[in-house]
C-alpha cells in the first residue's frame, strides 16, 4: 500500500477540499497519514445510513490501516449525524430477502465483520459521534475502544421495533459496557437517549461541545499517538482479555518485555529525566 492515502476528512466542519479525498468507495473514505488514520463514513444525504457495500469498505480500511503505522483510528460520519444505522432500503429488498441461504447468511454477517475488523485493530480506535447514532451504528462505535460524542448527540437501537434482533455481536459488546439489564432495557423499548445519559453508564468516554467531536478526538489521538506503542498496545490488549474473561496472562513477562522495548525505554529515559512521578 502506500506510505500515505490523502483524505481532507469531509464532514460538517470541514468540505471544503473533497477532490482531495482517497475513496474506498463513494461512501466510504479513509485517510492513513502517520500515526493518525480516519475512516469517514460518507453519505450525509441519508444520515450516512449503511449499505452492504459500506460494511465491506470499514472492514477493508481496517485492513489497509492495520498494515499501516497508523497508532490511533478516529471513525466518524460526514454531515450532520454520525451514522442512522442500517438503510432500510436493505429490509426491503436485497441479499437479506433472497432465497438464497447462503447469500442470506452472507449479507446478515457483512455487520458484525465490520464491527469484529474495529475492534481487532491493533491501534487505539476511537469513534467521534455526533446527531443521531442508531442502531447499527451503536454497535460499530461500542466496537472502538474509546467514544467521544457530542452533547447533543441522540443514540438509540430500534431493532425490536423492526422486527429483528440486535446482531452484530451487538449484545456481547454493550452488556460488559453498560450491563445486562440495561441493554434489554434499551434494545426491547428502543426508546432514545442521549449522550449524557450514555457517558453516566460508561459508553461514551468523553463529552465535548457540540460542534468540536473531531477536533476533540483528534486531539486525543495526538496524545495517544505519542505514548510508546508497546504498552499502548499491551493495554489494549489485556482490557480485552478481562472483558472475555481470560485472566490466564502474566503481566511480569509483559513488564519485562516492554524494559526490553526500544522506543518504551526512550520514554521512559525521558520522563526519569523530568523528574516526573
Amino acid at each position: 500500500m502506500p506510505g500515505r492515502l490523502v483524505l481532507d476528512v469531509p464532514n460538517r466542519y470541514d468540505a471544503a477540499t473533497l477532490a482531495r479525498s482517497h475513496s474506498l468507495t463513494d461512501h466510504v473514505r479513509i485517510d492513513i497519514d502517520g500515526a493518525i488514520a480516519h475512516i469517514v463514513l460518507d453519505r450525509p444525504e441519508r444520515l450516512n445510513a449503511l449499505t452492504f457495500g459500506m460494511l465491506t469498505d470499514i472492514e477493508e480500511a481496517c485492513s489497509r490501516i492495520e498494515a499501516s503505522d497508523a497508532r490511533c483510528v478516529i471513525l466518524q460520519g460526514r454531515g450532520s449525524s454520525f451514522c442512522a444505522g442500517m438503510d432500510l432500503d436493505t429490509f426491503r429488498t436485497g441479499p437479506l430477502l433472497t432465497a438464497d441461504p447462503d447469500r442470506r447468511y452472507d449479507a446478515a454477517s457483512l455487520g458484525r465483520r465490520a464491527a469484529d475488523a474495529l475492534a481487532s485493530l491493533s491501534a487505539v480506535t476511537i469513534a467521534a459521534v455526533h446527531g443521531h447514532v442508531v442502531g447499527g451504528a451503536v454497535v460499530l462505535a461500542a466496537a472502538c475502544d474509546l467514544l467521544v460524542a457530542e452533547w447533543s448527540t441522540e443514540f438509540s437501537i430500534p431493532e425490536v421495533d423492526l422486527g429483528i434482533p440486535l446482531a452484530w455481536g451487538g449484545v456481547e459488546r454493550l452488556v460488559p459496557t453498560i450491563g445486562a439489564m440495561r441493554t434489554k432495557e434499551l434494545v426491547m423499548t428502543g426508546r432514545t437517549f442521549h449522550a449524557e445519559e450514555a457517558a453516566s453508564w460508561g459508553l461514551v468516554t468523553r463529552l465535548v461541545e457540540n460542534g468540536t467531536v473531531l477536533a476533540s478526538s483528534e486531539n486525543l489521538a495526538g496524545v495517544i499517538a505519542e505514548k510508546p506503542r508497546f504498552p499502548v498496545t499491551i493495554t489494549k490488549r489485556h482490557v480485552a482479555e478481562v472483558v472475555a474473561g481470560d485472566t490466564s496472562r502474566d503481566d511480569a513477562l509483559g513488564l519485562i518485555a516492554a524494559l526490553e522495548d526500544d522506543e518504551a525505554a526512550r520514554h521512559r529515559d525521558r520522563h526519569l529525566d523530568r523528574g516526573t512521578h
